[in-house]
């Protein structure tokens, strides 16, 4: 079973969902503003937000008779988190390409 970090990963991989949570930062918006600010129906929006609800990514709250939804900072952990592990790895690759970068460009060295 998917790790939380990877159904977040997995949930912001559709560009629809992507431009959903992208749009949700400055502040909360109902289905209708999402829906007209992403060119999509609300009924494809609603479904989006599903997605991204499970994958902790952003959350709702009741505003009178409206529902508005905003970022959760939940899910951004959990990716973050996911992603964290694989750092250490990714930053050796990195210094062990410079490395090798480095000698190739030595006078002399043959390449």
């Amino acid at each position: 079973m998917p790790t939380n970090g990877v159904r977040a990963l997995q949930a912001l991989a559709d560009p629809t969902r992507r431009a959903i949570f992208e749009a949700l930062p400055p502040s909360p918006r109902s289905v209708g503003e999402l829906a007209a600010a992403i060119g999509v129906t609300s009924s494809a929006i609603s479904q989006h937000l599903r997605v991204l609800r499970d994958a902790r990514l952003v959350m709702v709250r009741a505003d009178g008779t409206r529902r508005l939804y905003s970022l959760d900072p939940r899910g951004l952990g959990d990716a973050r988190d996911y992603l964290e592990q694989f750092w250490p790895s990714a930053l050796a690759a990195y210094a062990a390409a410079l490395s090798e970068a480095r000698i190739g460009a030595e006078p002399g060295a043959d390449g």
